[in-house]
């Protein structure tokens, strides 16, 4: 029953630091973000009410000297998926809460369900959905041939009942998609607001440790790419894993931003299929859209670094005559600064006439990376394409270039030119060595600078 007697204010909230102001602001003083204050309506508390709220879960523990605290082993829990097994530095810890943000209809509640269905082999899984209703969910388990006795399903929204649920089921992995949509019934914000979001994800945070249990969050993301809700919600849980994908493209990337208990420089490769989400293990075949045995012109491989897996990488350049007094230049899947850098230095330092030409510089499988190693690939796929020459597909290009045109050996250069020998490359483009643990030979193709690379492709 309604209390007129019941208070309420309007307050703005900052839905990334949780500042809040009682007028609305472009820009937060906590955080410095612009457009990130949201309205919400709150409940006006009495001192009393607010020290007697408690929540639905606890997690403390008595003070120990440092010395009497026990070693626990870390034993891993594979979900039997192998890209996502080397994502997660061989598997889960039990008690870990990890995060899963990515874009709507990217594959995250497929990813979920294929998990669950390698843990269900051997231990309890619990999917709480509040998007989609039971059937909705059953019949996409159905699609992708997931099954098992021991996955339970539960459709819901309230934070006190999921919490009721696991204490009443047990289970040793519990999914929850998505944050956004779980509310906490002492609040009155709507769901997906900056305080619903931070109380739940703590509820949830104090239920798991104690038990051990092993948490999926799912969370959305916004326009620019960042998780939607509080930058706390990254601080609590201990794994922030992002998918990321181009438009329309099948491939998907789960990068790692946070792990405590592993590294964030491993990478997973997905590909979906109308079976779910398949683990891309050859991914140097994948992102090669032509034979790597055929001459062509404007195409260079070299050899990049996701994590530490080194993939063979194809680099395409076009470099076409333009009628306008400003030429274009276009980069897809690299950066598009350090690309004009690049030619500015070809333009510089070997004489190569690109103020009449448009150029576009591409990377094949739709893929984004950062890796500075593509640079020489670069230049060597621009010089093929202004020149006309064709190079072969039996080589790759691998150095950082500067804009003094110099080339320097970029990070694991040991690991990255023994994949290109184990795929058959016969002749491999590097900086000078000297100093590295790398096994020399007759395919080695030390160069100094760019110029040393122009002679090298007449």
């Amino acid at each position: 029953m309604y209390n007129v007697n019941m208070k309420f204010k309007t307050v703005f909230l900052c839905q990334k630091c949780g500042y809040e102001s009682p007028k609305w602001l472009g820009q937060c003083p906590g955080c410095n973000g612009w457009n990130t204050l949201a309205e919400d309506v709150v409940k006006q508390e009495s001192k009393t009410a607010a020290k007697t709220r408690k929540s639905f879960t606890e997690f403390t523990s008595e003070a120990a000297p440092l010395g009497a605290a026990a070693v626990v082993r870390e034993e891993r829990v594979p979900t039997n998926i192998k890209e996502f097994d080397r994502l997660l530095c061989g598997g889960l810890v039990k008690g870990q809460l990890v995060l899963l943000a990515g874009a709507p209809g990217i594959g995250k509640s497929t990813l979920m369900l294929q998990a669950a269905a390698g843990l269900g082999r051997d231990k309890k899984v619990l999917y709480v959905s509040g998007e989609e209703s039971m059937p909705q969910i059953s019949a996409r388990a159905a699609r992708l041939g997931v099954s098992g006795a021991q996955i339970f399903l539960l459709s819901e929204t309230n934070i006190e009942r999921i919490i009721e649920t696991v204490e009443n089921i047990k289970p040793e992995v519990l999914v929850i998609d998505s944050i956004q949509t779980v509310y906490h019934p002492e609040f009155n914000s709507s769901a997906g607001s900056l305080g619903q979001v931070r109380e739940n994800a703590a509820e949830i945070l104090r239920m798991a440790k104690p038990k051990g249990l092993i948490v999926f969050i799912l969370g959305h993301i916004t326009k620019d790419g960042a998780l939607a809700g509080p930058k706390v919600l990254e601080h609590m849980v201990d794994t922030v894993l992002y998918f990321d994908t181009e438009k329309d493209n099948l491939l998907r990337i789960l990068r790692p931003h946070k792990n405590r208990f592993g590294s964030t420089q491993e990478t997973g490769l997905f590909k979906m299929t109308a079976s779910g989400l398949e683990d891309v293990e050859d991914a140097g075949a994948y992102f090669s859209q032509t034979p790597r045995g055929k001459k062509m012109v404007g195409r260079a491989f070299s050899v990049a670094a996701e994590g530490t897996r080194p993939i063979l990488t194809e680099v395409q350049a076009l470099a076409s005559p333009t009628h306008y007094p400003f030429p274009r230049r276009i980069a897809a899947g690299l950066d598009l600064n350090r690309t004009q850098m690049l030619l500015a230095a070809l333009e510089k330092h070997i004489g190569l006439s690109l103020e009449s030409k448009d150029v576009y510089v591409s990377l094949a499988g739709g893929v984004k990376m950062s890796d500075s190693a593509l640079d020489l690939a670069v230049c060597a796929a621009v010089i093929s394409s202004v020149r006309d020459l064709p190079l072969e597909g039996g080589c790759v290009f691998m150095g950082e270039v500067g804009i003094l045109g110099q080339i320097a050996p970029a990070a694991m250069t040991d690991r990255r030119i023994e994949e290109a020998r184990r795929l058959g490359i016969t002749k491999i483009y590097t900086p000078a060595l000297s100093g590295k643990a790398v096994r020399k030979g007759p395919d080695l193709i030390e160069l100094e600078d760019i110029l040393q690379l122009s002679a090298k492709l007449k």
